[in-house]
């Protein structure tokens, strides 16, 4: 068959491997994890088989993250043919889930919006400080939306202008919800606004709370050093700059105290890296017992 090169020429002379068709014992027999970036409702039926052969499995598809199939059915409008296995299933924040990664056979990668978002506001949420619910304006290059070209990625409609889209009903959404949830031990309350940006690639959110106490922005600060301490790919900056985190596996976060008890925080990251492949690995890193950083200790472009 064609090799990947072929369908990728940026690759040429560093990736040539011929590839092949799905096949499960083939899969068994010459490798220990398998990587499965197949679209949703499609994983779900492949995941099962790889894991009754004995394999460990990283999903890249939303199939796996949640842990209520009424959530997944809702969201993504399917119905999901092994919820037995979303109990077992990790959700690969290693930020957060680093320990269970480490002893799973399956993790299910996040999806973009959920990875900034939380990293963002995971420590407020941890320590209990949120009066009432979260606003997140979230901004993310045209990549963020596959290969298959739309109307609203397509260029004379995003490429000069900032496009709203999926008000309120966007599927990452209770993503979100479940993992600020599980944080803070009761449900979160989270508006959601995603948008289109002329650019590539990168995602920033700008994410609006009120504190359930008087903290100022350098106890702030301190709580998110200490919560992030030992945690690679999560600097804390003044204002996080989508340039510095493209192409690379970091997350920037900053926050603001503006007035009584509101924050502003902000957070950015490469949604194809860090909310994606690169975590992916990260993920992986994490499975097999190996430093996190495997693979991924290189900086963002800075352009």
């Amino acid at each position: 068959g064609r090799r990947f090169s072929e369908v990728a020429p940026a690759f040429a002379r560093l990736i040539d491997l011929p590839l092949t068709g799905l096949d499960a014992a083939d899969l068994a027999a010459s490798c220990d994890l398998v990587v499965t970036a197949l679209p949703h409702g499609v994983s779900s039926a492949v995941v099962p088989d790889l894991l009754e052969r004995g394999l460990k499995v990283l999903d890249h598809s939303g199939d796996f993250r949640y842990r209520d199939a009424a959530v997944y059915e809702k969201a993504y409008k399917l119905v999901h043919p092994r919820p037995d296995l979303l109990a077992e299933a990790v959700y690969g924040l290693p930020e957060l889930y680093r320990a269970a990664i480490a002893k799973a056979r399956l993790v299910a990668n996040p999806g973009c919006y959920p990875t900034c978002s939380a990293l963002g506001l995971a420590p407020l949420f941890a320590n209990h400080l949120v009066a009432g619910g979260v606003m997140i304006d979230a901004k993310s290059g045209t990549s963020g939306a596959g290969v298959e070209p739309t109307r609203s990625t397509h260029h004379p409609n995003c490429g000069a202008s900032v496009n709203p889209y999926n008000v309120g009903t966007h599927r990452h959404t209770p993503e979100i919800i479940q993992t600020l949830t599980r944080l803070q031990g009761g449900l979160a309350e989270v508006v959601f606004t995603p948008h289109l940006i002329p650019v590539v690639r990168g995602m920033l959110c700008t994410m609006y709370l009120k504190l359930n106490d008087d903290l100022t922005k350098q106890e702030l600060l301190g709580m998110y050093t200490e919560f992030f301490r030992r945690k690679r790919f999560v600097r804390m900056t003044e204002v996080p700059w989508m340039q510095a985190v493209i192409g690379s596996n970091h997350c920037e976060v900053g926050l603001e105290v503006v007035g009584d008890r509101n924050v502003v925080v902000m957070s950015a990251i490469d949604n194809l890296v860090k909310g994606g492949a690169g975590q992916a690995v990260q993920n992986c890193n994490a499975m097999f017992g190996w430093p996190e950083e495997t693979g991924l200790d290189f900086p963002g472009l800075g352009v």
